[in-house]
């Protein structure tokens, strides 16, 4: 028998829901972004986020629900966004699928953001007949995140598919998360926000090896990441180079304008500017490259997951692909449309613990730090 779940996500900044089956077909996904809102902030506002979900969450849902072409009352479990995120942001979705999950007695599902995360590559790649094999490393890697996993089955998958995973965390950020880098930098050089795919778009203009970053060194875990170094040898860049400031200024008009198309902020961008967004990528990219590897290598892992939304950087799935390849490794990433925030995702990962038994109830509260694992 299908079991289709309707899942709900509001951790940041995009109030989502979908419809699932199986935890492998998604019947709808929908998404209301809230990128205009904090555009002229430069980042996410945490009290205007919440309060965009709280606008936006009843009309997502009917959306999802009117895509699926299912009723409320026939779908099977409520999967829910518990962390980590934002505190108010969550409970706005967690809210709602209490009150859903009461109102119809269906069972309530807690969902941890990050496992979403590789559901979304693992929903996806299942679907295509082509399973990622297990043990895997796992990049999570956004605005908010940049952490290393070790996935592992619990089980062997039963007849529903319903495999249960058991995760380990192998690194991640000491500082800022590698999508954070790609913003802050993005608002230095005036290339508007979200920073990401601007920044992707430019860099295929400029030299990759024109402005050497170092490696930033640190003692301890080696499979631990840090972007705040790279970040700030842009800012003393920019400073050495005051003649530069002219084009960001002539930038920064332009987004005040609202022109944010990346060609017409590249006819405003030098040479030299977009030699530093190209070292400044191929930087990020290689490090986030490196450690995964280096961690699938020591871990054992048999193939490589790469999700959140920094995986759809174009030079970031490139550039994975062909070093994973010299290694007789895999590498999986979900769609474009599930690297970033989404509630497939989260209606994926709610199946295993719909079929194992496990349920929330009327006590469950948002965790805005919430390990996975």
């Amino acid at each position: 028998m299908t079991a289709r779940i309707l899942g709900i996500e509001s951790s940041c900044d995009e109030t989502a829901a979908a419809v699932v089956a199986d935890g492998t077909t998604i019947l709808s996904s929908v998404v209301a972004s809230q990128v205009e809102i904090h555009r002229k902030y430069g980042g996410v506002v945490p009290e205007l986020a919440s309060r965009e979900h709280l606008r936006q969450i009843v009309p997502v849902v009917r959306e999802a629900l009117s895509q699926a072409g299912v009723a409320l009352k026939d779908v099977d479990a409520i999967g829910v966004t518990q962390g980590p995120g934002l505190v108010g942001a969550l409970l706005v979705g967690l809210t709602y699928g209490k009150v859903l999950a009461l109102a119809l007695e269906k069972p309530l599902i807690a969902v941890n953001h990050l496992e979403g995360h590789v559901h979304a590559v693992l929903l996806e790649a299942r679907a295509a007949g082509r399973a990622p094999k297990l043990p895997a490393m796992c990049l999570i890697v956004s605005g908010g995140h940049t952490l290393l996993y070790r996935v592992a089955a619990k089980n062997s998958a039963t007849g529903n598919g319903a495999l249960q995973l058991s995760y380990s965390r192998v690194g991640g950020t000491r500082d800022d998360a590698a999508g954070e880098a790609y913003d802050k930098v993005a608002k230095m050089l005036a290339l508007g926000y979200p920073g990401g795919p601007v920044l992707d778009k430019l860099a295929m203009h400029g030299n990759p090896q024109a402005v050497r970053f170092s490696e930033p060194k640190m003692d301890g875990n080696p499979y631990d990441f840090s972007f705040s170094g790279i970040k700030t040898a842009v800012l003393y860049y920019l400073r050495k180079r005051p003649e530069l400031q002219q084009e960001i200024d002539a930038r920064q008009q332009a987004l005040a304008h609202g022109e944010r198309n990346a060609e017409a902020l590249r006819a405003l961008s030098s040479e030299v500017t977009l030699d530093l967004v190209a070292s400044f990528q191929h930087a990020v990219v290689e490090g986030l490259i490196r450690r995964t590897l280096a961690a699938a290598e020591q871990f054992g892992a048999a193939s490589v997951l790469v999700s959140g939304g920094v995986a759809a950087n174009r030079e970031l799935r490139a550039r994975f692909d062909e070093e994973a390849s010299k290694r007789g490794l895999e590498v999986f990433f979900p769609s474009r449309a599930l690297s970033t925030d989404n509630a497939a995702m989260i209606a994926a990962a709610a199946y295993p613990k719909l079929v194992a038994g496990e349920r929330a109830d009327a006590s469950l509260n948002a965790m805005p730090n919430f390990p996975l694992g």
